[in-house]
Parts: C-alpha cells; structure tokens; sequence
C-alpha cells in the first residue's frame, strides 16, 4: 500500500474541476490508454488574461487524479506566465509529497500544462503533444529527451528514479539498457562542466543592497505587469523578510510567486542561501 498523505487522499476523494469547457483557450494531451494513464487539461482565459477556468478529465490512479486536482487548483487565478513556471515539484509539494514510485504522475501534470499552453500560442495542433525525439521505451512511448529531461531537471541519477518520474523501464524492461547508457551520457557531461564561479563573501550593506536592486530591477517589474507589487522589508541573516501588495496581496498563490519566481531571482543574483517569507501582522506591528 502506497503511503499517501492526507491532502493527497482528499483531492483523489474530492478532486476538482473536473470536466470539460466549451471553446477553451488552451488544450494540452499527454499519455495514452494504452499505457495506462492519460490527461486531458484545459483551460480559459479572462479578459486581463488569467486562467479563470481549467478543467481536466483524467484516467489513470489515485496519484493521477490528484495530482490533476491540485495543478488545477494551483494554476486557477494564474497568469499563462505564471502557470509556465509551475513545475511538477510544486504539485508533489501542494499534496504534501507522493511516493517517489508515483512522481510520474505529478510529471504527467506538468506535460500537460505545457502542452496546454504551447496550445494557446499556437506552437502546436490544438490537443496534441507530439513525442520529440527518438522513443527508448516503447512499452510506455518514453522518449531519450524526457529521460535527459528527468537526469538533469528532477534529479534522477538511477534507472529506478528514471521509472518512477518517467515510467520508461518500468514495462518489459528491454529498454533498461538504453536507459543506463542515457543516465551515464548525461552525468558524464554534467560532471565535466565548469563550476560557476564562486560569488564573493558580501557585507551585510552589500546584501541588503543587492537585494534592493533585485527587486526594483528584476521583480518588480514583473509583478506590475499583473498589477501587484513588492516591498522588502527586513533582512535578517539570510531570511529576507518581503511585503505582497496590490494584486499580488492575498492573492491564492502568493507563495507559489514568493517561492518559484521571488526566491529563484534572488538565489540567481544574490546567494542560493536566501529565503524569501511574507511579513506577517505581528511583524508588521512591531516594526
């Protein structure tokens, strides 16, 4: 028996947004019957272009219904911007983890995102994902580029973790070999890469004001875009202490904009070491 997590059993229980919407704006379809999960999501624009309606019909297990549930409800509100940004690892996250044999399914969700909004640009036949790349397992239709994908993107270093993110391997097991050749190719190039170049210790001025800079020069100008915005507050060490405001005030998911687009700029153009939390009242009176 899988060891699922509350919220995980709640959104296979209760999913939501189940169904269909009449003229969607994206449309994105990723596995098949044959291999024995498949997604359908779909989604609707308003007129300030944020998702103001998704809807999937799934079928597959109780990992994928969930997993399904909870993207919808992650990207609900969202921007495509910023639906673009949200990876499988936030799904796994808003469930509160899945068992690493079912990741695949959180990966599943995110293909489908993808292929949803390469829909709505026009980059691809409405409804189809197309397998980029030459297949390496043919039981599930696992392509080497969604293997390198899994290698370097979530952190697949064997072909166990390969399976369980990608399910490639996990049917007749012929393709095993080509998997281990994959995984040693792209480790062996990883590992020769050059280390980036270490950043110099900064004083705590220095932080502060590079912090500062970051945010006027790389954040906030994309927070205004959708009418919100951003104020740093306090940094304490290297908890940097911000205030949401405008649209991005109570907004359902601030902390997915905290996390996957205030942080990440942070950690890119100050130190991998910051965290980024949202002042809360008491803070905020005692200031």
């Amino acid at each position: 028996m899988w060891d699922y997590t509350e919220k995980v059993m709640e959104h296979f229980r209760n999913p939501r947004n189940i169904g269909h919407i009449e003229n969607p704006d994206g449309v994105g379809e990723v596995g098949s019957l044959a291999c024995g999960d498949a997604l359908r999501l779909m989604f609707k624009l308003d007129d300030d272009g944020r998702i103001i309606d998704v809807k999937f019909q799934t079928f597959g297990c109780g990992s994928a219904i969930a997993s399904s549930s909870a993207l919808t409800e992650i990207i609900k509100g969202m921007t495509v911007e910023e639906a673009e940004r949200v990876s499988n690892q936030d799904i796994a996250e808003f469930l509160g983890g899945l068992p690493e044999q079912k990741m695949h399914c959180s990966v599943m969700g995110r293909e489908a995102l993808e292929a949803a909004i390469a829909s709505y640009r026009g980059e691809e036949p409405e409804g189809e994902r197309k397998l980029s790349g030459e297949v390496t397992c043919v039981c599930f239709g696992v392509t080497e580029e969604v293997i390198e994908r899994a290698i370097r993107d979530d952190g697949c270093h064997t072909v166990e973790a390969i399976t369980n993110y990608t399910k490639a391997g996990g049917g007749c097991g012929g393709c095993v070999p080509a998997i281990e050749n994959i995984l040693d190719r792209v480790l062996g190039e990883e590992a020769t890469k050059p280390e980036p170049a270490k950043r110099r210790k900064l004083t705590n001025i220095q932080k502060i004001q590079l912090i500062q800079e970051t945010i006027d020069t790389e954040i906030r100008p994309q927070l205004q875009q959708d009418g919100g915005d951003l104020e740093l507050v306090d940094v304490e060490g290297d908890r940097v202490i911000v205030s949401l405001l405008g649209a991005c005030h109570d907004c359902p998911v601030s902390q997915f904009t905290l996390k996957d687009m205030v942080e990440t700029k942070l950690h890119e153009h100050v130190s991998p070491d910051l965290v980024v939390v949202e002042e809360t009242a008491h803070e905020s009176l005692s200031g």
